[in-house]
């Protein structure tokens, strides 16, 4: 009964359906609906109510009607082009197109489907060319953002999204068109950190390599509003406006390297006073007391990066006097804060090292005597213009002032320590009562015993000071600093065993009680630092580094320093380490001189039995073990100003003493050795420099370059590599370099093209002309990978070069390995152009004889590769073919050829078969049946 009500319902339905009245045609189908199990009768209704969904514009009620419809049966067709329908009035063209294709395939010749897939097909197109044209891209972003009913997680997309935007130059374009300046400076004002984030970095992006762009948004945003934002207490933060600020600087001098032509030269004719304005803020960031330690961070850092000359090589040094002439005395103030005084400046663990390290950057960019002796009149006035005696206060910020100075430019330290008071006022605060004042005089004594001969002062005139501190303060940082200063004045004999300052076992003493410092993760890490500080002047000791690398939890918690906020430490800590692993320089000792100075009764410096390789290996095998890598990564991924040229040199210097051992380097790149060595090798001092590329190329010569420089960075590998090539350098740095770049050379052609590029051919080429066996036979090896080269080919094709003859030449030495490496060479030379196979019989008169020896070789790998260029020159050309028949290669050949081939003699048998079917193919020799 209910089913023949269901149909009689359905017929109602179709009859209002019929006369327009869809509303009806709905109530009577739904009804049925109600009523009904039968499949096949649920589906028509549910495709039937879809219809007057269509009709009735319920676009919703009718895509899903005709889904219900379909899940019963995929093939209805009906159903299928009513929510085509539906979806595309959704706006859901995607959709749409899929069902209007199944229509079409189910009945191809449908004019309706054929004409609605074109319709769709268009409009999808001109939708999605709208949606991600960069305009509407960029309008979407700022809609959503400027919405204050957005969702949270939908602003963080659009944020994110428009930082990505503006890292494009057409984005970067049309936010700048597109008023996004202005808008920008809205989201600046929302207040919400995560949107003033984005703004920042999106301003970034847009400033960025743009000197028009980077001009107009300085003006539009201020560089008070800058640096006012620079200044808050966000890490974050801070950190994101000091790059726009840096993007900004880049794009005003030039140092983005891009060419500015036509309308974008115009548009900025001057940017010197811009550049002025951003050095003046800057400068007054430093002493305000509204400006957060992470702000003040990053003004130093700028101006670190941005003012002293990058090359010595330019002339002009005129932002360095500007600064010296209206921010130097600024600078002082911040070398000068003392943290437990109550007027000292919001300040950060690496704020001070920063300072000092731009009053050394400074005094070093300085061009002649005039320059110097004003700077150091500057300093001389602000410290004796601050000492009053009064106020103790202004004195221990004097004495702070100095021990800065002595951690920056050494020599101006040292001329200061000399002016009338210095000294006495800072033994008179080692005497204080007053622990603040102590402490200042405590580390400055420390920094100023650097030099032996005012060590020695020190030691005369200050241990006993020190002693009697370390022995009666129960502050345990005072006492720490303490014996910091006398680790320092203990270790003035440097590693000449002879030339122990104190009495045998005390400096082991010394040493065990900052280990035990190191160790007490209660005390603050800057206290904690100065332990490390006393081993890195200790440790010059043998008996003390050699007990330190025993000391696992030492070892380990001065790693973990290494990786903490307080980047100070990082030189103390490669000093530390250069000691442990005795990478440091040491004086070649030559007999006749000892001889000649114990006869004239001079000092002769004595090495300690433990410095002898055996114990160094052994240590560097505990620094291994105990995870030193991984300090060295994370120390050289350290903020570039902390991070000194020196401090890189002493972290390249301890690198290459790890890479020493081949079993190592696997463990070295494992740990992310071979990435941290990049920057190394490409930054900083001459001698680290070398160093670091001598790492490299020794982890290059024995790793898989796909694991130990994994992407893009195995390129930045090569220019290193290649400046090892040089008569100036060693033997085994030219020997390991070769090794690097063969390894390198045999992964890609990409690679080849990099090291021509490089211009390392050449040097290539006159390792190949060496006497010395290691470097011709390396130097070959290259050779052989790099002939792969389409352009290193064209090199030997090349008229009137002796290229190829030494290559031939090569083949006939004695040495195996360079026969069997030009040999390789070679044969891809002559397979590669049959130019080359006739060059190859005019370059000598002896390349026949070469040939033969080369296939008749008693180590398979070169015979083969003999076989191989034999078989070149045979299907070069019949000529040719007819001379080397006529010789007695055709007897070797034969001989050869009859071998039975065993596994390992079947590509050579193989391959001297094919040479004789070649003969074979010419018609010089027939078959013996």
């Amino acid at each position: 009964m209910a089913e023949a009500e269901a149909m009689q319902l359905k017929e109602e339905g179709n009859q209002h359906f019929q006369l327009q009245d869809y509303k009806a045609a709905i109530k009577s189908y739904s009804q049925a609906l109600k009523l009904t199990k039968d499949k096949a009768l649920l589906a028509t209704l549910y495709r039937n109510r879809a219809a007057c969904g269509l009709k009735t514009e319920s676009y919703v009620q009718a895509a899903s009607d005709a889904s219900r419809a379909i899940d019963i049966n995929s093939s209805d067709i009906k159903a299928l082009y009513r929510r085509c329908q539906a979806l595309e009035h959704l706006g859901k063209l995607d959709q749409a197109f899929k069902d209007v294709q199944r229509c079409a395939t189910l009945e191809p010749q449908n004019q309706s489907f054929q004409e609605t897939l074109r319709r769709l097909n268009t409009s999808i197109q001109e939708k999605l060319r709208v949606q991600f044209s960069t305009d509407s891209r960029v309008q979407t972003m700022f809609e959503i953002l400027l919405d204050r009913n957005s969702e949270a997680d939908k602003l963080e997309k659009a944020a994110n999204n428009l930082i990505v935007l503006s890292r494009e130059e057409a984005g970067a374009e049309r936010i700048f068109q597109n008023n996004g300046v202005a808008l920008l400076m809205q989201l600046l004002d929302t207040k919400r950190p995560e949107l003033m984030l984005a703004a920042v970095r999106t301003l970034s992006g847009v400033c960025s390599s743009h000197r028009a762009r980077a001009t107009a948004t300085l003006h539009a945003v201020r560089i008070d509003r800058i640096c006012s934002l620079m200044a808050v207490e966000s890490e974050e933060m801070s950190l994101a406006v000091c790059n726009l600020l840096q993007g900004i600087i880049d794009a005003l001098s030039g140092e983005d390297k891009q060419e500015h032509r036509g309308k974008e030269e115009a548009l900025v004719l001057d940017s010197k006073k811009d550049l002025k304005q951003i050095t003046n803020h800057l400068l007054d960031m430093l002493v305000s007391k509204k400006v957060s330690g992470q702000g003040r961070d990053q003004a130093l850092n700028l101006l670190n990066k941005n003012v002293p000359r990058k090359d010595l090589a330019i002339h002009d040094n005129s932002r360095t006097i500007y600064v010296v002439d209206n921010g130097l005395r600024k600078i002082l103030k911040v070398v000068g804060q003392v943290p437990d005084l109550p007027s000292c400046l919001p300040l950060t663990d690496n704020t001070r090292m920063l300072a000092s390290i731009l009053i050394n950057k400074l005094y070093d960019d300085l061009r002649c005597d005039p320059e110097r002796d004003h700077f150091r009149k500057i300093c001389e006035e602000h410290i004796t213009g601050t000492f009053d005696p009064q106020d103790m206060d202004k004195n221990v910020i004097a004495i702070q002032t100095v021990s800065g100075i002595l951690q920056g430019p050494f020599d101006l330290g040292n001329q200061l320590l000399g002016l009338k008071g210095v000294m006495e006022m800072m033994v008179a605060l080692c005497g204080s009562e007053r622990e603040t004042d102590q402490l200042v005089a405590v580390e400055a004594l420390i920094h100023a015993s650097t030099k032996l001969s005012r060590a020695t002062f020190i030691i005369t005139n200050g241990v006993s000071l020190l002693k009697e501190i370390y022995k009666t303060t129960k502050n345990e940082k005072i006492k720490i600093r303490a014996l910091v200063g006398l680790c320092k004045l203990g270790s003035a004999g440097g590693t000449d065993y002879a030339l122990r300052q104190f009495a045998e076992g005390s400096t082991e003493k010394l040493a065990k009680q900052c280990r035990k410092w190191l160790c007490n993760a209660s005390i603050d890490t800057r206290t904690r630092k100065w332990a490390v500080e006393g081993l890195a002047y200790l440790t010059l000791d043998a008996d003390v580094k050699d007990d330190f690398v025993q000391d696992i939890p030492a070892l380990q918690a001065m790693f973990e320093l290494a990786k903490t906020p307080d980047k100070t430490i990082l030189y103390s800590v490669a000093t530390t380490l250069v000691n442990c692993t005795n990478s440091y320089d040491v004086k070649e000792v030559i007999p006749e001189l000892v001889q000649l100075a114990k006869f004239s009764k001079q000092h002769v410096p004595e090495e300690h039995p433990k410095d002898k390789k055996d114990f160094v290996d052994m240590r560097v095998k505990r620094l291994l073990k105990a995870g030193v890598t991984s300090a060295l990564v994370c120390m050289v991924k350290a903020d570039n100003a902390i991070l000194t040229d020196q401090t890189k040199e002493l972290l390249a210097r301890v690198f290459l003493a790890l890479c020493d051992n081949p079993k190592d380097r696997g463990t070295i790149v494992a740990q992310g050795g071979g990435k941290a060595l990049i920057p190394l090798a490409l930054e900083g001092t001459d001698v680290g420099k070398v160093k670091a590329a001598h790492a490299l190329a020794k982890i290059a010569a024995v790793s898989n370059p796909d694991i130990a420089f994994p992407g893009e960075r195995v390129y930045e590998v090569v220019r290193p590599l290649v400046s090892l090539l040089n008569t100036q350098r060693d033997g085994l740095q030219n020997y390991e370099a070769l090794l690097g770049l063969t390894n390198l050379s045999g992964r890609s052609d990409k690679l080849r093209k990099k090291i021509f590029k490089e211009k390392a051919l050449p040097d290539i080429e006159n390792y190949m002309f060496e006497n010395h066996d290691q470097l011709r036979q390396a130097a070959t090896e290259c050779m052989c990978n790099m002939v792969v080269n389409k352009e290193v080919q064209e090199r030997f094709l090349a008229d009137g070069n002796d290229r190829l003859k030494l290559v031939v030449l090569l083949c006939g030495e004695d040495d195996d390995k360079l026969q069997n490496a030009a040999a390789g060479a070679l044969a891809m030379l002559t397979a590669a152009h049959k130019k080359l196979c006739f060059k190859m019989t005019e370059v000598t008169t002896q390349w026949l004889e070469i040939l033969q020896r080369l296939c008749l070789h008693d180590r398979l790998s070169v015979q083969h590769r003999g076989l191989v260029i034999a078989y070149n020159l045979l299907a070069a050309d019949a000529e040719l073919a007819k001379k080397l028949v006529e010789s007695e290669l055709l007897e070797i050949l034969t001989v050869v050829g009859k071998q039975e081939p065993d596994e390992k003699r079947a590509a050579v048998v193989q391959t001297a078969r094919e040479c004789l079917i070649k003969c074979m193919d010419y018609g010089f020799i027939k078959p013996v049946s």
